[in-house]
């Protein structure tokens, strides 16, 4: 009798392993209820987001949601000078993009899904209005962590958008703007991870409940 308790206690362990890399991703919505936006009559953002991304954990794989508007941009960088500058004008086009940018309609709701797929320090802000954005708290950064490493959607970095080649007295390329829709959330994420972890622990406790007898 002992004997079974302990090996249905070892299949209950990896049936939870497996549901834990099962939902190893995670879509973290930027700001919680509050989004990414700008008051600009008070120059406030809405939330404070490096505390809020403090309280979070971030791995490969997953994606930042930016619930926002055409008032607001996102860029991110893996430069920690153009983020520390709240501008993208010496920025290179190598470490440094904005989502849905040039969009001159304001006003417009916006989801943004940005996808973490390089390990490290990742920066983001908004640069509107001449960086004012930036300066009054639209600005984070985080720390990716490996996690379950990157989903077979991700693994492979996307075609590189068309630039034209630069002019005889171009000193530098000017920074990639990523426009039209974000990647697709191709990566099994939860919101959050509540849902499905509830969904994941009820179907265990049925198991569990089998394999006790």
């Amino acid at each position: 009798m002992a004997s079974k308790a302990k090996l249905n206690l070892t299949v209950i362990a990896l049936l939870i392993t497996t549901v834990s890399a099962a939902t190893g991703y995670t879509n973290h919505t930027v700001g919680g209820d509050a989004g990414w936006f700008f008051d600009s009559k008070t120059n406030t953002s809405a939330a404070n987001y490096s505390s809020w991304a403090a309280n979070q954990t971030f791995n490969l794989g997953d994606y930042l949601i930016f619930k926002t508007s055409t008032n607001q941009t996102v860029i991110q960088t893996y430069n920690a000078t153009t983020y520390q500058s709240c501008t993208m004008d010496d920025a290179s086009d190598t470490d440094t993009f904005q989502y849905d940018g040039g969009n001159t309609n304001f006003d417009q709701s916006l989801t943004i899904a940005v996808p973490l797929t390089i390990e490290g320090t990742n920066y983001y802000f908004s640069d509107a209005d001449d960086g004012v954005q930036c300066q009054r708290g639209m600005a984070f950064e985080i720390l990716v962590n490996h996690g379950n490493g990157l989903p077979p959607s991700l693994n492979q970095p996307p075609p590189p958008p068309y630039i034209e080649p630069p002019g005889p007295d171009s000193a530098q390329s000017p920074p990639i703007t990523i426009a039209g829709r974000s990647p697709s959330l191709d990566n099994g994420a939860v919101g959050g991870g509540v849902e499905s972890r509830a969904v994941m622990c009820s179907l265990l406790f049925g198991i569990a409940g089998l394999l006790m007898f």
